[in-house]
């Protein structure tokens, strides 16, 4: 099993939606498009912010 490490700020909605499409580790959204993302139920703007401030951190980014 993976580790999950998900940003907890981003709140359990963002983080259940984003387990059921597959991301569990802040790398896997590497590359990943703002839009695929926020199309996702449960996903909105903070969690969007919060998950690109944490890639970014780690000279990661999501897609416009």
């Amino acid at each position: 099993m993976t580790t999950d490490d998900l940003p907890a700020g981003i709140g359990a909605p963002a983080t259940r939606a984003l387990h059921q499409a597959g991301y569990h580790r802040l790398p896997e959204l590497d590359g990943v498009s703002r839009a695929s993302l926020a199309a996702l139920h449960g996903v909105g703007p903070k969690a969007l912010r919060i998950l690109a401030e944490a890639l970014d951190a780690r000279g990661l980014s999501l897609t416009a």
